[in-house]
């Protein structure tokens, strides 16, 4: 680095003739005596400037120390403009011709001229910095100091200094001299050292794991939080949390038939959303307990996982419903995310369980809401319960027979209790399949917010799946009015399909307290009954082909060979209650006979205990009766 006076001038400006390098050495003799050192810029942030200068003001600087330090500046100006570690910015702040030694003559005559009218104890006076060395100085990093007095006395020789960036510290010991060498550790302390080590890296594993449970129950807990993401219809009241939390913490509950009633009067007053999953699987368990007899069509105890290994062909058509269901739900809107991970490994493998269904549309709905309120698993196993236990999987089948029958069931039931809104429809041709037929396939899941689905499924888990009639046949009903005031298709199929679903909470917790007091089942029995003779009916009175008739009547039968079988199933069911119910009455007129001879053997007991009761007390009496002899009898014989 350059240590000159301070010039304004930039390198542009200069126009000087500087003499040659060789004039400079002429000044080496001059001046023997310690004399102050010139005015340097005391700034700098080379170590070389700070040596310099404390080896100059010691007094002990020999009569050749002026050519050293000269030729360790030309050395240093030649490596600042030769190396290229040096950075452009500093050889623009300090351009030096290698043959241009003007500013150091006029230093060096600043310094013979003061030499004679200064002491050993001049002060150094500093001067004022160019801005460009001003913004050199702010940006520049202050080396070490060395204290090693000989560093730089032999540079002279070299000609050019070793390729090093003049911003690296030179000084290679420490402030305080060399480093003392480290104490060989004995094998002891080595030991120690190794065994404290190991326990802090079991602690480390240990600390680790812990993180990582924290951070699975974090992301559990942010999960459930993202599935119960939705608006309550019927708040639950603290005491009726207290009654569903006593019921599911119950011992081996899933062995214990609790009291109908009581069930249906906790799920009418409300179900907690945090217990929901969990309530629905309690109310699973009750049903089998009640029909230990499973449907015929039971499918094969696959195990979850197993399923999921296998290819399905229904892939396609899964995932292009994946992005429609719930896609305003935070948990689904994920494309690919989490929750259309799992919701597709749950269609996926039901399509593999049930060939016979695979996957249909609405399906996906039905998942959903499950899976917001378990785990992946569990929300299979449910899935299965609803679609063989509570019988939704009739309406998923390919021909769509049941579907039809439901629609006709519906139109009766309107027919039946809502005669002048059936007209009003009638009158504009609207069939329930123009606005229920999503009802039924997706559980109200598509249109429906999601409090209001997950009270529907409450009913489902406890009554079966005639709830979707008494919940379709409600939201109709208590919307008359409404209904009645328009006046053609259009606005009475958007208004039962998009207004409809958001009329409000209140209103629809009024629909849900009025399916606890429908009870509709014979009535649906009977319409579907009238459906297939209205069916036989209108086959024979149709004017057809041989063919076409022969084909209507085998399709005809084909149904009701299904019919037949699920009657038997039916049959098989009901005798199975029987059976049940017989069982039932054996052990309780045996537990009745047993608790019999029971009371005739506690009442011979009794007997004997008080006829032993009665010889005590005639003994004691005896016993009183001789005591009081005895006594009477000594006063005398003394």
């Amino acid at each position: 680095m350059r240590y000159h006076s301070v010039s304004t001038e930039t390198p542009h400006e200069r126009n000087v003739n500087h003499p040659p390098v060789g004039k400079s050495k002429s000044c080496s003799g001059q001046s023997s005596a310690p004399a102050p050192p010139p005015r340097l810029n005391p700034s700098a942030s080379s170590p070389n400037f700070l040596k310099y200068l404390k080896h100059n003001s010691s007094g002990e600087q020999s009569g050749n120390a002026v050519p050293k330090s000269v030729s360790y500046r030309n050395a240093l100006r030649k490596k600042l403009h030769s190396s290229s570690s040096v950075p452009n910015f500093l050889k623009f702040l300090a351009p030096v011709d290698e043959n241009n030694t003007s500013d150091f003559m006029k230093t060096k005559r600043d310094f013979e001229s003061k030499a004679s009218h200064a002491g050993d104890t001049t002060p150094v006076k500093t001067r004022r910095h160019s801005w460009r060395q001003q913004i050199f100085l702010r940006v520049a990093t202050p080396q070490k100091t060395c204290d090693s007095p000989n560093r730089y006395e032999d540079y002279s020789e070299l000609g050019e200094l070793p390729p090093r960036s003049p911003l690296e510290p030179v000084c290679e010991d420490g402030s305080f001299g060399p480093v003392p060498e480290e104490k060989k550790r004995t094998s002891c302390e080595l030991r120690e050292l190794w065994q404290k080590a190991i326990l802090q890296q079991i602690l480390l594993l240990r600390m680790e794991k812990e993180n990582q449970k924290l951070q699975a129950s974090e992301n559990d807990l942010l999960n459930k939080r993202l599935k119960l993401d939705y608006e309550e219809i019927t708040p639950c009241l603290k005491e009726v949390t207290t009654v569903w939390e006593k019921m599911l913490s119950t011992p081996g509950r899933s062995k214990i038939k609790f009291d109908m009633e009581k069930m249906h009067s906790a799920v009418g007053q409300g179900v907690p959303r945090h217990h929901r999953g969990e309530i629905w699987k309690f109310l699973a368990e009750q049903y089998h307990l009640r029909h230990q007899f499973p449907s015929k069509q039971q499918p094969k105890d696959t195990p979850y996982k197993e399923l999921l290994k296998q290819l399905t062909s229904q892939q396609h058509a899964i995932l292009i419903d994946l992005g429609r269901t719930f896609p305003t739900h935070p948990y689904f809107s994920a494309q690919l995310g989490a929750g259309q991970l799992s919701l597709y490994n749950i269609l996926k493998a039901y399509s593999l369980l049930d060939q016979e269904v695979g996957y249909c549309q609405g399906l996906s709905f039905v998942a959903g809401v499950l899976l917001l309120h378990m785990s992946e698993e569990e929300a299979f196993k449910m899935l299965k319960f609803l679609m063989f236990d509570m019988g939704l999987r009739k309406q998923y089948r390919p021909d769509m027979i049941i579907l039809q029958i439901q629609m006709y069931q519906l139109s009766r039931l309107l027919h039946d209790y809502h005669r002048d809104l059936y007209n009003h429809l009638e009158e504009h041709e609207i069939g329930p399949s123009l606005y229920a037929a999503p009802w039924f396939l997706t559980v109200f899941a598509s249109q429906f917010p999601l409090g209001f689905v997950a009270r529907v499924f409450d009913m489902i888990f406890l009554q079966g799946s005639e709830v979707i009639f008494k919940v379709a046949l409600g939201l109709l009903g208590s919307h008359k009015p409404l209904i009645l005031q328009h006046e053609n298709l259009e606005t009475i199929v958007d208004f039962i399909k998009n207004t409809l679903p958001n009329l409000g909470l209140v209103q629809m917790e009024k629909t849900i307290n009025q399916v606890f007091e429908m009870d509709i089942s014979k009535q649906l029995q009977a319409y579907e009954v009238e459906y297939h003779v209205l069916q036989e009916e209108l086959i024979d009175s149709s004017p057809l082909s041989d063919n076409q008739r022969m084909d209507k009547l085998e399709k005809t039968n084909s149904s009701l060979r299904k019919q037949n079988l699920d009657l038997l199933e039916q049959l098989q069911v009901a005798n199975g209650r029987i059976q049940s119910l017989e069982a039932t009455v054996e052990k309780l007129l045996t537990s009745e006979s047993k608790r019999r001879q029971a009371t005739l053997a506690l009442e011979l007991e009794r007997s004997a205990l008080l006829q032993m009761v009665e010889e005590l007390r005639r003994q004691t009496a005896e016993l009183s009766s001789a005591e009081t002899d005895l006594a009477q009898s000594r006063p005398t014989g003394d």
